[in-house]
């Protein structure tokens, strides 16, 4: 392989990982300084942390480490907590000017960094854009492994383009950014928006580590929220899905009417009760439910008409002018 003298960022968006950061920095350093000596990446290539509004000392190791690693280490931090994605657009968009090509990590590097070369090397293949997949998911638990297999199968069937078992440990080109930035969506789903924007892509698997201090900020409300964020920005099935189940509302009712005026007309003395009440239960859960999913889409249409900014960036370490 001849070098490139592509110049990679690393973005590693944080949230109060305190406990794990300074060994992360360690490993990422080693690993970059690895791939420099093997002239894969150029002598520029740099880790880029971004702080997502953590309330710990999360912000102040990074403005030490940007001390300490001048040449290695920059940093970000936001104004407020704007969610995963958007600190994964922020680090985007501040490495864009400097960067050929970046690649976003978690912080607790539970994803295997050993395989960054693989990365590179599918890039300089031609690939704008480059899939971590993981492995197997035999480190998650039975519920997380199911509701992840539910979620994909659901996804498919909706007819989003999603990656199976990918996360948000991609690489980008700078033509792949480009474009990326082109989206105006404020209710980011970028496992979603990526796949489907059409550049040439390659995929790279690895195997998923234990998390060696802290705990996933990842709880199971978040992730019904992203996953609810990624169905309602990429499909409107959910909207049709509305419109035939009323359609069986109806059908259902209109079955319920006709047994009841036979019944009627037969002079049997009043029963009802239990026809009454399964047609009120029935029909009044099918119009929450519908109600519901279009609330979904309503609320989504005024957030994104607002056209609000996604993040705002308080303070910066070692970011050139």
């Amino acid at each position: 392989m001849h070098f490139d003298g592509n110049c990679l960022y690393l973005v590693v968006p944080c949230f109060e990982e305190e406990l794990v950061l300074e060994t992360t920095n360690k490993k990422l350093i080693k690993k970059l300084e690895m791939m420099i000596k093997k002239e894969i990446i150029s002598e520029k290539s740099k880790i880029l942390y971004v702080d997502d509004g953590s309330r710990d000392n999360t912000w102040n190791i990074m403005k030490r480490l940007g001390k300490e690693y001048p040449n290695r280490v920059s940093a970000v931090c936001l104004a407020r907590n704007e969610g995963h994605q958007n600190a994964l657009m922020a680090g985007m968009k501040t490495a864009y000017e400097f960067a050929d090509i970046v690649i976003t990590i978690d912080a607790d590097l539970q994803q295997d960094i050993e395989v960054l070369d693989e990365f590179v090397e599918k890039y300089l293949a031609g690939n704008d854009i480059v899939f971590g997949i993981r492995k197997s998911r035999s480190s998650d638990s039975i519920l997380k492994k199911g509701t992840a297999l539910f979620f994909y199968k659901l996804m498919g069937w909706l007819g989003t383009e999603t990656i199976p078992n990918h996360a948000d440990y991609r690489l980008l080109s700078k033509n792949a950014m480009r474009a990326l930035f082109q989206y105006k969506e404020t209710q980011l789903f970028l496992r979603g928006i990526i796949a489907s924007m059409g550049f040439q892509t390659d995929t790279v698997f690895f195997d998923v580590k234990e998390r060696k201090a802290g705990k996933s900020k990842y709880s199971l409300k978040k992730m019904l929220v992203l996953a609810v964020n990624g169905i309602t920005s990429l499909s409107i099935k959910p909207l049709h899905l509305v419109f035939w189940m009323g359609l069986l509302s109806v059908f259902v009712s209109t079955i319920m009417i006709i047994r009841n005026v036979y019944i009627w007309s037969l002079g049997i003395a009043v029963q009802g009760w239990t026809s009454i009440l399964c047609s009120l239960w029935f029909l009044g859960g099918v119009i929450m439910i519908a109600l519901g999913i279009i609330g979904e889409y309503v609320g989504k249409t005024y957030l994104e008409t607002k056209e609000r900014p996604l993040f705002f960036i308080k303070e910066g370490v070692n970011l050139d002018e």
